[in-house]
């Protein structure tokens, strides 16, 4: 069941990149992909029984280089079309729905076995593409207020220390 919501997370987001008329959201789409695949990866050798690895990434770091990569361009007033949002709820719903069979796979799992650890770490990337899903669509519903939000620009100054 869990591969098959890994591959159907990467069919869909595969398919999602490619509708997603905005360059942000596609770019976003086709990390988070990376992400699905090597979920999909790790659970295929649970399955088979093998001893694996599960490298230590971060969705979130991914996702900061592909928005400062594209600032300036995302700084122009380029709309996201309602199927660009529509795709990124479903996302968001995907993930919340992954994390929650995950997190029952975890709490069936042996205290202490590889697999509750794999599920675990399963569920903070899930939690993450959640974030990083749901961020994406506020930055692409309301980019000026997105901004004042996330850069705190308008309220501090810019300032990381503010």
């Amino acid at each position: 069941m869990a591969m098959k919501t890994e591959t159907d997370a990467i069919d869909f987001y595969g398919r999602a990149a490619q509708k997603t008329s905005h360059p942000v959201g596609k770019k976003m789409f086709l990390s988070i992909i990376d992400d699905e695949k090597r979920h999909l990866e790790v659970l295929k050798c649970i399955f088979e029984g093998m001893d694996i690895g599960f490298p230590e990434e971060s969705p979130m770091r991914k996702i900061r280089t592909v928005f400062e990569e594209n600032k300036e361009s995302m700084l122009k007033n380029m709309s996201a079309t309602a199927d660009d949002t529509q795709a990124l709820e479903i996302a968001m719903r995907m993930e919340k729905e992954s994390v929650d069979f995950y997190e029952k796979a975890a709490l069936n799992a042996a205290l202490g076995s590889r697999e509750k650890a794999v599920f675990e770490r399963l569920i903070k990337e899930e939690e993450q593409h959640y974030v990083i899903f749901s961020n994406t669509c506020q930055f692409l519903s309301d980019t000026g207020n997105w901004f004042m939000w996330e850069e705190h620009s308008a309220v501090d100054g810019g300032t990381p220390w503010a």
